[in-house]
């Protein structure tokens, strides 16, 4: 099989179809200081300008070489809307929450999906961004848009602590505004398609065993996590930070096409759970690897990671705003090398 755009390449490999080499690219956001300044788009303005956004993402492919445009940088737009205070983040530093609108239970059970939500400024962003995007870059480039998934948005919602104790405290609480929150991804998400999305990557460690018991996802998360992915019209891809271990194959009968997993994760054994009902992606960790290794050891864990099984090559997380482009290009071209010295290319 040969001659696979990078589109087809990935379009298959979400499929658990065979491929010529694995795709290498990030499902997880791209945005680097070498980045920012070749492309003339910075943080934090690329966080809140479509134009600028689109700039910075389709950057990562043209200069890093990276198999798919991925975008946005931060995960606080839906938030935002919803009613979380931000502080913008710097040059290198991400938006972040620093208040939630619900302080009592009372005030979550009451949380309605906005009738003007794809109106609303940062949803609109994304939209927006994702119409330049799609002028602007080939047909042949795979498009990834990020959205928080709903566990992270409901506990974005309520706070961290609310949230870990109304787990136990008021289960009920917690099912509802997951549930809330779930419909408003799907909205979100179908809108994205609608402009021409590729792909949806949902990040949602608060989904995770670092966070919650396996049981709690279980009975909470799983089900919301099925309806989601019967009523999206596009491929989805679910990033959980942390070691998802334990969650494996309960999040491999969810419906999402790809499962993105962190370096805890070992790529043999989450293969071995999860087989063909998902693609898996990732694991090479963004600071310790691509952020602090020199080329040549990046390329030799990459390329490990291939020989361990995993489908599609990428961070395991988010790129560190520091990581270099060197490295960067290095660790696209430890793909094509894997091939090359396998004789496959």
């Amino acid at each position: 099989m040969t001659d696979l755009t990078p589109k087809e390449r990935f379009m298959r490999a979400l499929e658990c179809k065979d491929v010529d080499k694995v795709p290498v690219c990030s499902v997880t956001q791209t945005g680097t200081i070498e980045l920012m300044r070749l492309s003339g788009a910075n943080w934090p303005e690329a966080h809140f300008d479509a134009g600028k956004m689109a700039t910075l993402a389709i950057a990562a492919h043209e200069l890093a070489g990276l198999e798919a445009v991925r975008y946005p940088f931060d995960g606080t737009g839906m938030a935002q809307t919803l009613g979380c205070k931000i502080i913008e983040g710097t040059y290198d530093t991400q938006p972040s929450i620093v208040d939630f609108p619900f302080k009592e239970a009372e005030d979550a059970e009451n949380l309605t999906i906005p009738e003007n939500l794809l109106e609303c400024e940062r949803v609109a962003t994304l939209l927006e961004a994702t119409d330049i995007v799609k002028e602007r870059i080939s047909e042949d480039i795979p498009v990834v848009a990020g959205i928080l998934g709903p566990a992270g948005l409901a506990m974005s919602l309520i706070g961290a602590r609310n949230y870990l104790m109304w787990f136990i405290s008021k289960p009920d609480t917690i099912k509802q505004l997951i549930t809330t929150c779930t419909d408003i991804c799907i909205e979100y998400s179908n809108a994205l398609f609608d402009h021409g999305t590729d792909a949806v990557c949902l990040p949602d460690s608060e989904a995770g065993p670092d966070l919650i018991p396996p049981e709690f996802f279980e009975m909470m998360i799983l089900d919301e996590y099925k309806r989601f992915n019967q009523k999206v019209n596009g491929k989805t891809i679910a990033h959980i930070c942390g070691d998802a271990s334990d969650i494996l194959e309960p999040l491999s009968t969810s419906g999402f096409d790809g499962i993105s997993i962190e370096e805890k994760v070992d790529v043999g054994y989450a293969k071995s759970v999860i087989g063909n009902k998902a693609c898996l992606i990732g694991n090479i960790s963004p600071v310790h690897t691509l952020l602090g290794m020199p080329p040549e050891k990046l390329k030799e864990q990459a390329k490990n990671c291939i020989d361990d099984g995993i489908d599609i090559l990428a961070p395991g997380c988010g790129l560190a705003p520091h990581t270099s482009l060197a490295n960067l290009k290095a660790f696209v071209a430890s793909r094509d090398e894997y091939y090359m010295e396998k004789g496959e290319l």
